[in-house]
């Protein structure tokens, strides 16, 4: 029987409902539970794909190829259950989807309103979970009170009343936030969001009470009294120095308890949560520190490149050291600017995935100091491009080398690629919509043997999540080789170019795939992991 639990968010965005769910998650897997976690987003965009990193922070790719909210990453990174195209839907994909049935006259005829068709095509959604999991986690994201989530809201209402109230739990996350003038933390957010969640017909049984200090009792009890919730399941949520203490704040504070109690399950006594402890230890006591330039285009909300973030910090984990990032826009590189003066100091530098023209200059040049200053490299997607573009420009004199994305003229060494499908192949045009005609989701690839990037995978077949539309033109294979930038990987049917390394250097690798998709802090991913160790031994030489 699968048990249901219900994430709200309320008073403002950003609580961290997607890192709560993801440690609830954890927890009630070291019970021994199975777990699957979910997101309902209220945005009417089809998926975050063609939204703004500014705006709505990366898109994380599931390896069936789904462009997807970035707490589905939350959601991998603490359980380790991959995520699916299924655990993630949009308004824009319920209304679709409705509509699309309603032009084939599977209604019947009937007039199509929020109430019945897309509250049951919400419900529908979560209802393909039943038998999947002990328990499925779903998060409603936006904050209670928005117009855009009040479908959701209706939907998970109607669905814990057709399930029961032994199968259906919900938590509401709010804020107390503290005033400095009254000097103490205010509860009437609080009260006010409970009361707002509660006029859609939900009742929260748990609260996640974000706070920045510790909550007192009489003001837990003065929630409890006022939201109609028992005290004990008035839970302090409250700030820790790395997220990954997060599962061991929540059981100090007994909401796995309370939601075990919630559901009348006689709880256990004994809880393994050793892996969390150690990754925490970890964290918090590095043997030493490596400085990491990240040479992006999107560096002004850190959201953007969570999963490489996180990933970062995973290899620091395995190699028991503290990595400290450093952000550069990729524009400030441009123009007569001199590097050492921004990246002296650093022990590795890494060029992200992006889109579109703007910093890609300030990158390249990146490329090229990494390389002439023997510096660790390491290039994703768009990073991988620019180190194959910077090598034909300033090793293979090839002056004009560039991309299609970036300039229609010169020689495009990089170019709009094939488009792959399950029945074959097209040509991607550039008339077509943005939308879901990338190549996205988890596709295999071979490494070359003994290659260094075989030694660090230890095997020469490997599969990896892609996120990109332009590719590496094969036919420049040979000349960039010549000058030592080998591809050292590359697609099954050996036509498209998946990795590229060079032999005169400590380390410096690319990748046109996003391999940060799928590190996990008890599980870090290779790349990252030698990424790390070759910063840390870059750090013994300066």
């Amino acid at each position: 029987m699968t048990r249901y639990i219900f994430i709200t968010g309320g008073v403002v965005s950003s609580l961290g409902k997607g890192l709560g769910s993801a440690a609830l998650g954890a927890l009630l897997q070291a019970r021994g539970y199975k777990v699957r976690l979910c997101k309902l987003d209220p945005y009417l965009n089809v998926d975050p794909g063609t939204m703004s990193p500014f705006q709505h922070g990366e898109v994380y790719v599931t390896d069936d190829g789904a462009e997807t909210d970035l707490d589905l990453g939350h959601y991998e990174r603490f359980t380790g259950v991959p995520a699916r195209k299924n655990d993630n839907i949009t308004t824009g994909q319920v209304y679709t989807e409705v509509l699309s049935k309603e032009r084939k006259g599977d209604y019947l005829g009937a007039t199509i309103q929020v109430i019945p068709h897309i509250t049951n095509e919400i419900k529908d959604f979560i209802h393909e979970k039943e038998g999947t999991a002990d328990f499925v986690l779903c998060e409603i994201g936006g904050t209670v009170g928005d117009i855009e989530s009040l479908p959701f809201l209706e939907a998970i209402r109607q669905f814990g009343n057709e399930v029961g109230a032994d199968r259906a739990l919900y938590i509401h996350v709010t804020l107390l936030p503290y005033i400095p003038a009254a000097g103490e933390l205010k509860t009437k957010p609080t009260q006010h969001s409970v009361k707002e969640l509660m006029s859609y017909g939900i009742r929260p049984q748990i609260l996640l009470c974000r706070a920045d200090r510790e909550i007192a009792q009489d003001e837990r009890d003065k929630i409890a009294l006022f939201c109609n919730i028992a005290k004990d399941k008035v839970i302090p949520a409250l700030d820790v120095s790395t997220i990954y203490e997060v599962p061991l704040s929540y059981h100090g504070e007994g909401l796995d308890h309370q939601v075990m109690d919630s559901f009348g399950i006689k709880d256990i006594a004994n809880l393994d949560l050793s892996i969390w402890e150690r990754i925490v230890r970890r964290v918090k006591e590095p043997e030493g520190k490596v400085k990491i330039a990240i040479v992006g285009k999107y560096t002004n909300l850190a959201d953007s490149y969570k999963s490489l973030n996180e990933a970062l910090v995973h290899g620091g984990i395995a190699n028991k050291i503290e990595v400290e990032l450093k952000f550069f826009e990729g524009e400030d590189f441009e123009g007569d600017v001199d590097l050492a003066q921004h990246l002296q100091g650093v022990h590795g530098i890494l060029v992200p995935g992006g889109f579109g023209k703007r910093g890609t200059e300030g990158k390249i040049k990146a490329v090229q100091y990494a390389r002439e200053k023997k510096i660790p490299y390491f290039g994703i997607c768009l990073g991988m491009q620019m180190a194959i573009i910077e090598a034909a420009r300033n090793l293979c004199g090839i002056e004009d080398a560039t991309s299609s994305e970036l300039n229609d003229g010169g020689e495009h060494i990089v170019g709009l690629m094939t488009e792959w499908e399950q029945d074959g192949k097209k040509q991607a045009g550039t008339d077509k919509d943005l939308g879901g005609t990338m190549r996205v989701g988890a596709y295999p690839a071979k490494l070359t043997e003994g290659s260094r990037i075989a030694e660090i995978y230890g095997s020469a077949d490997i599969s990896e999540r892609h996120r990109h539309r332009y590719e590496v033109n094969i036919n420049y294979k040979d000349k960039l080789e010549e000058q030592g930038c080998v591809f050292s990987g590359l697609s099954p049917d050996g036509e498209l170019p998946e990795t590229m390394e060079r032999i005169d250097h400590p380390w410096f690798i690319g990748v046109q795939y996003h391999p940060e998709l799928k590190s996990k802090p008890f599980d870090p991913h290779p790349l990252f992991v030698s990424f790390i160790k070759a910063a840390v031994e870059q750090s013994r030489l300066v």
